[in-house]
């Protein structure tokens, strides 16, 4: 799956968990200030990218996201891992 795959799913799902509008959401759209995401819409969506993904993600690998690039990024890893 590439970056622009994995984008596309990563909207869907902010969308459909956090109802964000689709136009809100941007690769450099930071989660917390633009997106309003809390620690708890994190783990949210930790869980909804687990399923996705079929891999363990650990809150440790999303330590440093901020952005949904970042998000982008590691799901881009973790499926990396998989192959």
């Amino acid at each position: 799956m590439n970056r622009d795959e994995i984008y596309n799913k990563l909207k869907e799902f902010l969308t459909e968990l956090f109802e964000i509008p689709a136009e809100r959401i941007s690769p450099d759209a930071q989660l917390a200030d633009d997106l309003d995401l809390d620690s708890i819409d994190a783990v949210d969506l930790i869980l909804k990218l687990q399923e996705f993904t079929g891999r363990k993600v650990s809150a440790e690998q999303f330590r440093t996201v901020r952005t949904v690039s970042d998000v982008i990024d590691r799901v881009h890893e973790l499926l990396g891992q998989a192959a």
